[in-house]
C-alpha cells in the first residue's frame, strides 16, 4: 500500500509552505506528494495569501525534490485548453526527470470559474473525455509524427505532439463516483482510477464497475491501479486527535466515520479495510499543512506498519 501526501493549497497555503510539506513528504519515505487544482477557498476558512497554480507549483518542486512523485487530483479540463495541458505537464516531467502524474476530472466548482473569469460550459464531461483524448494522443505521438484530432470541442491540425515527457508515459489518473461514465473513461485512458472520499463499501461497488468496464473494452482489470483519497487525523492519543480535528474545523466522530482518524491503530486498521477490497494506493487529505509533526507520526506509526 502506497502513501500519498495531498493537499488543498486554495484553503491557504504560500508556495513555500508546499515546498516544506512536499520536502517532509520526500525525507518521511512517502510515495508521492500530490495537489488540489482550485483558485478558490471552500468553507470557513479566509484562503489567505490566495490561490496557487498547480502546474506552476509542481515545476517548482520538480526543481526541488529528487524522488517523491508529483501530481494533481483532479486538474480540472475546463482551466486549460488540451493542447497547452499536454504541453505544460510534458515540461514539469521533464523538469523532474520523470515524476508526474496527471488527475484529469471535469471540473465542478462553479464560482471559483466565476471569480476568475474561467468559462464553466455544461457540456462538461464531453469536454473531458476529448481532453483525455487530446493529452495522450499528443504524448503517445511517434517523434517526427503529427497528431490531428477533430472534435466536437476541440480540433488539432498537424501538430508537431511536442514537447515529449522524460517517462515513456505519463501516468493518468481518472476519479468519481459516477456510476456509467466515469468507469468506461477511466478503462479507456486511466493507469489509475482514484475513489476520492468513499466508504469502503462504496469503494468497492465503484471498483467494480471499473474491473467490469475494463474487461468489456478488452483490457485487463488489473492493468488499472486502483486507489482512494481519505482525510487523515491521526494523533499519538484521544487529545492530540481532538486537537488536530479542531485544527481543521472537523469533529473527530465524523473523521472516524469517513475518514482515517484516531490512533496509528486505528487508522493502520481501516487502510486495511480498503486494501482488503483492492486499494494498492492512499492518498492522505492533509488540511493543517502546518502541522508537519503530522506527517512525521503518520510515517512513523501508520507507514511504517504497513505491508
Amino acid at each position: 500500500m502506497d502513501l500519498r501526501i495531498f493537499t488543498e493549497p486554495q484553503q491557504g497555503a504560500t508556495y513555500d509552505t508546499l515546498l516544506a510539506v512536499a520536502k517532509a513528504t520526500e525525507d518521511l519515505g512517502f510515495d508521492a506528494f500530490f495537489r488540489s487544482d482550485h483558485y478558490l477557498k471552500m468553507g470557513d476558512v479566509d484562503g489567505l495569501p490566495g490561490p496557487t497554480d498547480a502546474w506552476i507549483t509542481l515545476a517548482g518542486l520538480a526543481r526541488e525534490t529528487s524522488r517523491i512523485r508529483l501530481g494533481t487530483l483532479m486538474t480540472a479540463a475546463t482551466f486549460r485548453l488540451p493542447g497547452v495541458l499536454a504541453i505544460q505537464v510534458a515540461q514539469v516531467d521533464q523538469m523532474s526527470g520523470g515524476r508526474v502524474e496527471l488527475g484529469l476530472g471535469a471540473g465542478w466548482f462553479e464560482e471559483e470559474h466565476a471569480a476568475y473569469g474561467i468559462p464553466f460550459p455544461k457540456e462538461k464531461f464531453a469536454r473531458l473525455e476529448e481532453q483525455l483524448a487530446i493529452v495522450t494522443g499528443l504524448w503517445g505521438t511517434e517523434a517526427g509524427r503529427t497528431f490531428d484530432f477533430q472534435g466536437e470541442y476541440y480540433e488539432l491540425k498537424d501538430s508537431p505532439a511536442l514537447p515529449k515527457p522524460a517517462q515513456s508515459k505519463i501516468p493518468v489518473l481518472v476519479g468519481g463516483h459516477g456510476a456509467s461514465r466515469t468507469p468506461r473513461l477511466a478503462a479507456q485512458y486511466a493507469d489509475e482510477f482514484n475513489m476520492p472520499f468513499g466508504s469502503v463499501e462504496d469503494t468497492e461497488r465503484q471498483f467494480g464497475r471499473v474491473r467490469a468496464a475494463a474487461e468489456a473494452a478488452g483490457r485487463p482489470a488489473d492493468a488499472i491501479t486502483y486507489s482512494n483519497v481519505l482525510v487523515a487525523c491521526v494523533g499519538k492519543d484521544d487529545a492530540e486527535v481532538a486537537r488536530r480535528a479542531a485544527a481543521i474545523g472537523r469533529e473527530v466522530d465524523e473523521l472516524k466515520a469517513n475518514g482515517l482518524a484516531g490512533s496509528p491503530a486505528e487508522v493502520v486498521d481501516k487502510i486495511g479495510r480498503y486494501r482488503e477490497i483492492g486499494s494498492r494506493r492512499m492518498y492522505l487529505q492533509i488540511l493543517d499543512v502546518h502541522d508537519l509533526d503530522h506527517l512525521e507520526l503518520i510515517s512513523a506509526e501508520v507507514q511504517a506498519q504497513l505491508p
